[in-house]
């Protein structure tokens, strides 16, 4: 059976001829294979190792100590991952090697450059970590479990805060017009609503922070974290932002110890290399053909782990974020944007009938429904101050009352 192990240096694979290994046979298979000495190895079924910094933290992940257990016991059968960490050094096996600069052929300016663009995995995301409001991930999450039951793909942009330690929170997502299929995600992008979003993301004192989206659960049988079109897609929104705390999130289903289904929340940073690299116009865009998912082609020779190649492994260019949940200012009951079924003024007319016994500002407290109604206002003027209302929660001009409840009424 097939094992794959996760480290620093990506996702390898490692193949065990008994299904009823011990974890010592894994690490001498470790060894033999991927030239990682056992010694050097700590094992982990927990994806948190990968975050340790320091020995101390490695020592904590104990679940695979025992060299003697078999690692069925540990619910590790074939396909399943398994984390190493490890001290040193190593040559990670690359795709086939294609020399530039040989003996008897003349280096090219392209050669030259292609010396100096090493690949080389980021450890240190430059965000200390990503909290989201957990009213606005519930509401990403139930949608793409219960409506979409993830059979295809879902995104939205991610608005909220960064502190000057460098923490991002996520307080509401907005999820622009798209259309989503099993393997790709394509964002119709509207500048006008875009335009709403923004002066609303004003008001409240936030701007767009990152990148959300989900991953159906064909995809979840082909072994990457990220797939090239995703990096692609991820790095070009990073790359619009030019925020350097930018974060995107990946939503899927993972089974569980019981063999039940759970949504899981992971979130990355694209590398300083990847964005270099698709900055200047590395990555080939155009992608036809037999081309591994996990694998992003290049348009010139790169060097990785000493080798020269043009496929460099997609994890390579994510670095792993801490993810906290909080509770936001914003509410997320009222309907979303851009889904199967139109939002109606009949919505907001229901919302507001059903918040009555609370404070106006309370019940307009949400994204979705301040997006509704800056429909019908000043985007410059209007809707920012609208948005600064419920920012404060201070009370909301009769003005802006009376325009509201006669919207609901008509």
């Amino acid at each position: 059976m097939m094992i794959r192990i996760r480290s620093r240096d990506g996702l390898e694979r490692v193949r065990i001829d008994n299904a009823q290994a011990t974890v010592g046979q894994l690490r001498s298979a470790i060894e033999l294979q991927l030239r990682v000495p056992t010694h050097s190895q700590t094992l982990s079924t927990n994806q948190n190792l990968l975050l340790a910094k320091t020995l101390a933290e490695i020592t904590r992940f104990t679940d695979m100590l025992d060299h003697n257990t078999r690692i069925s016991a540990l619910n590790i059968g074939h396909g399943s991952v398994v984390y190493l960490a490890y001290e040193g050094e190593r040559t990670v096996t690359g795709p086939v090697f294609n020399p530039a600069g040989s003996f008897g052929r003349k280096m090219t300016v392209d050669d030259l450059i292609a010396k100096q663009m090493r690949i080389t995995r980021q450890e240190n995301p430059h965000c200390e970590l990503v909290s989201f409001d957990r009213d606005a991930a519930n509401a990403f999450q139930n949608y793409v479990n219960e409506t979409l039951a993830f059979a295809v793909k879902r995104g939205g942009l991610m608005y909220g805060t960064v502190s000057p330690e460098g923490k991002v929170e996520v307080d509401f997502i907005y999820e622009p017009p798209q259309q989503g299929t099993e393997e790709n995600l394509i964002l119709f992008r509207d500048p006008d609503e875009e335009k709403l979003v923004e002066a609303i993301a004003l008001g409240l004192g936030m701007k767009r922070v990152g990148f959300i989206f989900s991953q159906t659960v064909s995809q979840d049988k082909k072994h990457y974290t990220m797939s090239n079109a995703e990096i692609l897609q991820a790095v070009e929104l990073h790359t619009e932002s030019d925020l350097k705390e930018w974060v995107t999130a990946v939503v899927k289903l993972e089974v569980n110890e019981d063999g039940g289904a759970d949504v899981h929340f992971e979130a990355f940073q694209m590398s300083d290399m990847c964005v270099r690299l698709f900055k200047e116009g590395w990555f080939e865009k155009d992608i036809r053909g037999e081309v591994d998912p996990k694998l992003s082609r290049m348009t010139k020779d790169v060097v990785v782990a000493g080798k020269d190649t043009r496929e460099v492994d997609n994890d390579f260019f994510l670095v792993v974020v801490k993810i906290f949940d909080h509770q936001g200012p914003l509410s997320s009951t009222f309907p979303i944007e851009n889904r199967n079924v139109p939002v109606s003024m009949q919505a907001l007319k229901t919302h507001l009938d059903r918040t009555k016994s609370l404070p106006f500002v309370k019940r307009i407290s949400d994204f979705h429904l301040l997006l509704l109604i800056a429909r019908f206002l000043d985007v410059n003027a209007d809707v920012p101050a609208l948005a600064a209302c419920v920012q404060a929660q201070a009370t909301v001009p009769e003005g802006f009352q009376l325009l509201i409840e006669s919207i609901a009424s008509s």
